[in-house]
């Protein structure tokens, strides 16, 4: 007898109950049934779904242009994409993220939501593949291997582009520090040791330019997955395929995106290649080391603060302590640099599955996408949360650079063109032995130099747009 909570569905490996409800299908269900990994399913990656959703209506219009998909099947299929494309019914995506097959559970995920979507359409029952069927219409003249790649890397476009507003926030907010801390005089270090005099204002304003840098190399790589494989099929023969259809559905989806796509030259290359994915990983990879730098140098700088460099003074986010009270520790740059740890390890991930690929495709490119997604999405919320809730509200110790400043062996090295640096080095000696300042050496002392030369020498003016003065 036929319960009305399931509806009996088949595939070459049998027949099993699905859900009543469920717009998801057989394939789906097994897919579930083997993948259990990471507890993460793809509706979490909405733009992914959303990205699939443009890659079956455009697939759709291009065959309907090319005559294999009649007004009804084309019509309802649309109808089912653009829902995807509009943020509905995500609960029906439960892949995991992380699956074999190369991405096929995912595909067949989609292909049965917009199948069962668009039956409904048509006025039909979930499940009554006969009038629009997962394989035979919704992915008509498609693979799993040309339209997963492809909405993979529209949504990893749109994740990009997200990326970069959250790079440029930070940047901005660094390049504001920079003009408000511009007149403030402190200690430059190389090595964790004095070097020269600098302005905090310049040391912020080099974080916002090597940021800027970042942007540039990531919307250079973004470009490099502009370049589809629509109309490959299974390697890149195109098989199944009807005439002309790898151009019309590259045109379709250009429009409905509204990204410069471009169908790849080489569709045998184009199936296996993970170039693309190495780069942007390894690109991003440089935006994390770069930012795990800086945010290193906050910390250094804001240390202590009795003890320590005590320069700047972060926001005071939680106590930072179960046992020492008034403790607190910089929990944002330390938040931020385990996410670019994290980049820097999926990078390696990636490397790896790209490496593995054999002959005709890689089979590991959902592994690719989970690290490439992840990656993204926990560096934009890493830089939003640097930006909004430690630089912006970073204050400066003026008097503490000041006086480290004065008090620094490292103020000797302006002495160098008028005594040389043999001497210059004696007397820094002299003054790490005793724990006398350069001033009182140079000027009360040894009277090498007189009080005026001194003042010209370090004035404020002068330590932070030195010239060459003798």
């Amino acid at each position: 007898m036929k319960s009305d909570k399931y509806r009996l569905e088949h595939d070459f490996l049998g027949d099993r109950e699905i859900p009543a409800d469920a717009y998801y299908g057989i394939q789906t269900l097994r897919a579930i049934e083997n993948f259990n990994i990471t507890g993460i399913p793809i509706s979490r990656e909405p733009l992914f779904i959303k990205s699939f959703g443009y890659v079956k209506k455009a697939a759709a219009m291009a065959n309907r242009d090319c005559g294999v998909l009649s007004k009804e099947e084309t019509e309802a299929i649309i109808f089912g994409a653009d829902q995807l494309i509009e943020g509905h019914y995500s609960d029906q995506f439960i892949t995991d993220m992380i699956q074999g097959g190369a991405g096929t559970s995912c595909n067949m995920n989609v292909n049965e939501v917009i199948a069962n979507i668009g039956l409904e359409h048509m006025g039909k029952q979930k499940g009554d593949y006969q009038f629009l069927h997962p394989n035979n219409h919704v992915n008509c003249s498609q693979s799993t291997n040309d339209a997963y790649p492809t909405a993979f890397r529209i949504a990893l476009y749109k994740k990009i582009d997200h990326f970069v507003e959250s790079m440029i926030r930070v940047q901005k907010t660094f390049a504001d520090k920079g003009e408000e801390f511009a007149d403030i005089i402190k200690m430059g270090r190389t090595q964790l040791q004095d070097a020269v005099p600098m302005t905090l204002g310049a040391e912020f304003r080099s974080y916002a330019t090597t940021i800027g840098e970042d942007i540039q190399r990531m919307r250079e790589v973004q470009k490099l997955v502009t370049e589809i494989n629509m109309g490959a099929t299974a390697i890149g023969t195109g098989i199944n395929a009807p005439e002309d259809y790898a151009n019309k559905v590259t045109g379709y989806l250009a429009a409905i995106t509204g990204l410069p796509l471009t169908l790849s030259p080489d569709l045998i290359e184009a199936t296996v290649d993970t170039g693309a994915y190495m780069q942007i990983s390894g690109t991003m990879k440089r935006c994390a080391v770069k930012l795990s730098k800086i945010c290193n140098d906050l910390r250094l700088l804001s240390s202590g603060p009795r003890t320590g460099f005590n320069e700047i003074n972060l926001p005071q986010m939680q106590p930072g302590s179960s046992i020492m009270p008034g403790k607190v520790n910089p929990v944002i740059p330390e938040v931020v640099n385990q996410v670019c740890y994290y980049v820097a390890g999926a990078d390696t991930t990636i490397t790896m599955a790209c490496e593995a690929g054999q002959l005709q495709l890689n089979v590991m490119e959902p592994v690719i996408g989970f690290s490439l997604f992840t990656s993204l999405s926990y560096l934009t919320n890493a830089c939003d949360t640097l930006s909004e809730k430690c630089i912006k509200g970073i204050t400066a110790n003026r008097e503490v650079c000041y006086n480290q400043v004065m008090s620094s062996i490292g103020i000797v090295t302006s002495l160098n063109p008028i005594l040389g640096y043999e001497k210059a080095s004696e007397i820094a000696k002299e003054a790490l032995k005793t724990g006398k300042t350069i001033h009182k050496i140079v000027v009360e002392e040894q009277s090498l130099i007189t009080q005026d030369k001194w003042d010209e020498i370090y004035s404020i003016e002068n330590m932070i747009n030195p010239k060459f003065i003798v």
